[in-house]
């Protein structure tokens, strides 16, 4: 589809500084646009690539002072990355959104099935479970009994949702993921076996939640796995049974969240990092990569590192003797030696 600059900017709320009737048909990296593309600008790091590139449109900050005369179109907005995003959910937009209920898909006579929906190849929808408005289940997506799925919620390919679990409104699913499988519950016996302990609770997802491919989230062993409205979770995350996560708390991929430990909202943990169970962490709380959590956050608005994870202050400053570590124990050898021959 063609677009043009005014469109784009009444669209985005932008004012245009150039041609209005400049005409776009697809999207570009900055260091990489062509005529006839539209890219955006909101890290200084790539100003030099609006002196250089070829396309035709480009986004800007509204503070954006030009060093010399640009080629391009500029549309000024209040936050360029943000506007730039928007962009992106309006072009996918006009990429056509599937519909139809595909005759080789199964639907339990006791389903519900709202407005609108999308239901692709082999997708499975189990008794008594309902689906939103608008939803969209591609192909091999398996829903179990008793479910709920919100307005506007996409799962893409091969997401499992099992028994009794609820979806909220606008969620994104993507590939992969499991959602409800049993929590690591097992009671060691006399014996040394093991014994699995019933896992009867079910997950809760909030609205505007996303979760990348791949990504496990068990169910309660009673009660629910909470994942809160806003939450934002990338690929390969394990979280387990009775854990809650924030609103508005964004996840990094290989996270590791052991059972009943809860989060506020906000916080943000890194990519790899791993927390024990039975913890509270408190609102906005950072936990920077790699980090192992092993005891309560109670304090607002910290930043934590390291494994066993501390204040990230002190980690830095404890970080300048880690790293001469090798050095202080060869001079502490030293020392020692010297005092022993000077006893003698």
């Amino acid at each position: 589809m063609i677009f043009t600059a005014q469109q784009i900017a009444e669209a985005l709320n932008g004012v245009v500084e150039g041609d209005p009737s400049t005409e776009v048909t697809s999207l570009s990296k900055i260091e990489e646009g062509k005529k006839g593309t539209l890219t955006f600008l909101a890290n200084p790091k790539y100003t030099q690539y609006i002196y250089q590139t070829q396309a035709s449109i480009i986004i800007v900050n509204e503070d954006f002072t030009p060093e010399k005369k640009i080629p391009a179109t500029l549309i000024k907005v209040k936050d360029a990355y943000s506007a730039f995003a928007q962009l992106l959910e309006l072009y996918q937009q006009t990429k056509g959104k599937r519909s139809g209920i595909s005759d080789r898909a199964y639907i339990a006579p006791s389903a519900t099935i709202g407005k609108d929906v999308y239901i692709g190849e082999f997708v499975s929808v189990g008794e008594n479970t309902i689906i939103g408005d608008n939803t969209s289940l591609f192909p091999h997506t398996t829903i179990g009994n008793n479910c709920r799925i919100g307005n506007s919620t996409t799962l893409f390919a091969d997401v499992k949702i099992y028994d009794e679990c609820i979806i909220g409104n606008e969620c994104t699913l993507h590939a992969g993921i499991v959602i409800g499988a049993d929590g690591f519950g097992f009671a060691q016996q006399q014996d040394k076996n093991y014994r699995k302990v019933p896992q009867i609770g079910n997950v809760i997802i909030e609205d505007n939640v996303d979760i990348g491919a791949n990504t496990c989230i068990d169910r309660a062993t009673l009660g629910s796995t909470i994942i809160r409205k806003g939450a934002i979770i990338d690929n390969l995350v394990q979280i387990a049974h009775n854990v809650e996560i924030g609103e508005n708390t964004a996840v990094a991929a290989q996270t590791g969240i052991s059972g009943s430990t809860k989060f506020g909202k906000n916080c943000i943990l890194a990519g790899q990092t791993g927390f024990a169970g039975h913890l509270n962490i408190a609102n906005g709380t950072i936990i920077t990569a790699q980090s192992g959590v092993g005891r309560n956050i109670k304090e607002e608005n910290t930043i934590y590192e390291g494994s066993p994870a501390f204040r990230h202050k002190d980690f830095q400053k404890s970080y300048i003797y880690f790293r001469r570590l090798s050095e202080l124990v060869k001079r502490i050898d030293e020392l020692e030696q010297k005092l022993k021959d000077n006893t003698k």
